[in-house]
């Protein structure tokens, strides 16, 4: 890679990535096996109420891994999940009622946070994959308690990763909602969005849910044509990133733009705009004298824009 033009300095890590858990899939189904990780004396649980993670105040330390004896203590567990293992020691992850987290947040010893914040906040990034795991499927579980099947009430099995209906017998598993995240390229400049939910000032790739049938491909083309009218040819994958929100996988592309007309569908986006290489570097760097901004490093959004930064119109072509 050539040296780029534009003093970003160092490259920022992406969030919710690189686990260092071993997910142990295959034994999820062995009670022997979850039952002595979570016996283990390194095991250590996430508690997460809908939005909302439960941290340890340790000094100056905010920690999301509870001891298994703390998150005993919080209250009643709605569902259990195991995120993974350690070493041998249990990741795991627990879910609470909302009016217990209400109540936890009056404890000193505790801090009650929600999971975008954290990440953004640069707390415990080791932890991140993990949350981001364990928080998408107790969100699942929270949101398909009944089989669609039969309509039966259905029953948590293999350690949190599936759910069995004890009446037609079918089982079900977790969800993942893939969506693509793309940064069209025309030369020295990108394409840019905004939607009314951003922060005031936030300018953002465009992006959209994969439809059945679809390759990611056909998804960033057809999603770049439906909101802001522009032809996309070659696509270039980037990387990936889970996104718990609430438990999505984001698939991140460059596209080659074959059109520049603008026409911008005003129900999903509020505005965009093609902006250049330069402009959107003070853009990245909290410098743009407009006070509009790109989103954080936590995000794939930051990272598409700053590799086309770095590379500039060759980032679509890799």
């Amino acid at each position: 890679m050539n040296k780029s033009p534009f003093d970003l300095g160092p490259w920022p890590p992406l969030g919710y990535v690189g686990s260092a858990l071993d997910r142990a899939a295959e034994r999820r189904g062995n009670a022997a096996f979850v039952a002595a990780a979570e016996r283990h004396r390194g095991a250590g649980v996430y508690a997460i109420s809908g939005e909302v993670v439960v941290l340890a105040r340790r000094g100056e330390i905010l920690d999301p891994l509870l001891s298994p004896e703390e998150a005993s203590a919080l209250g009643h567990i709605f569902e259990r999940v195991l995120v993974g293992q350690v070493d041998g020691a249990a990741r795991t992850g627990v879910s609470l009622a909302q009016e217990t987290a209400e109540v936890l947040k009056a404890r000193g010893d505790l801090l009650i946070l929600d999971l975008r914040s954290i990440a953004m906040q640069g707390f415990a990034p080791e932890h991140l994959p993990g949350l981001a795991t364990a928080k998408a499927l107790l969100t699942w579980h929270a949101t398909h308690r009944f089989c669609a099947k039969c309509g039966h009430e259905t029953k948590n099995t293999e350690a949190g990763w599936r759910r069995d209906c004890p009446a037609c017998g079918t089982h079900h598993f977790p969800r993942t909602d893939p969506c693509v995240i793309m940064l069209a390229i025309d030369g020295e400049r990108c394409l840019l969005g905004r939607q009314s939910r951003f922060p005031p000032g936030m300018w953002s790739c465009l992006a959209g849910f994969v439809e059945p049938g679809e390759t990611f491909e056909e998804a960033v083309r057809r999603e770049m044509f439906e909101e802001a009218g522009i032809r996309t040819g070659r696509v270039s994958y980037y990387a990936s990133q889970p996104w718990p929100f609430p438990m999505s996988v984001m698939i991140g592309f460059h596209a080659e733009a074959e059109t520049t007309q603008l026409v911008i569908d005003h129900k999903e986006l509020e505005g965009a705009r093609w902006i250049e290489r330069a402009e959107i570097a003070e853009m990245l760097l909290r410098r743009h004298p407009g006070q509009i901004f790109t989103p954080p490093p936590v995000a794939i959004a930051h990272h598409l824009i700053r590799a086309f930064i770095e590379k500039g119109a060759k980032v679509s072509g890799d």
